[in-house]
């Protein structure tokens, strides 16, 4: 039993910050997003912008992981109910986490062709991760 412990030692360093690994960044973010959506929607809260940032970091981290490991299988959505997510892609509540807006926001915004999107299902799209991450870098930068 002491294994457990010897590798959360090795995840939390003398701060009391906790790592991380790539591996699982995107499993810890997906399980974030639903948490904050579920109770942004109960109490109508907002995400503050240190939690913002941690989601961001999340997702970069999630992205690096899966860019390096090419052999890993696709998500298995069978136990959360989540759709399968494509390489590159953020879901709309994932994205609205990020953002710090709800999915009604950005699902106007992917009505209005100012973030790039599929749809993978009847009601589910696929956000384009570097075209969020330009709108969201960038969104006080058009010229009207």
């Amino acid at each position: 039993m002491s294994r457990p412990d010897t590798e959360a030692e090795h995840l939390t360093r003398a701060d009391g910050a906790v790592i991380v690994p790539a591996a699982v960044a995107g499993d810890v973010l997906r399980a974030l997003v639903r948490d904050l959506t579920a109770r942004v929607r109960a109490d109508g809260g907002e995400v503050t912008p240190g939690i913002r940032r941690l989601l961001y970091a999340l997702h970069t981290a999630a992205q690096h992981a899966d860019a390096f490991d090419s052999a890993t299988a696709p998500f298995d959505s069978s136990a959360t109910g989540t759709p399968p997510r494509t390489s590159g892609t953020v879901s709309v509540a994932e994205a609205a986490a990020l953002m710090g807006c709800t999915t009604r926001h950005v699902r106007t915004l992917i009505a209005a062709g100012r973030l790039p999107a599929e749809r993978v299902g009847a009601r589910v799209w696929a956000i384009d991760a570097d075209g969020l991450n330009h709108y969201r870098h960038h969104r006080g930068d058009s010229a009207a």
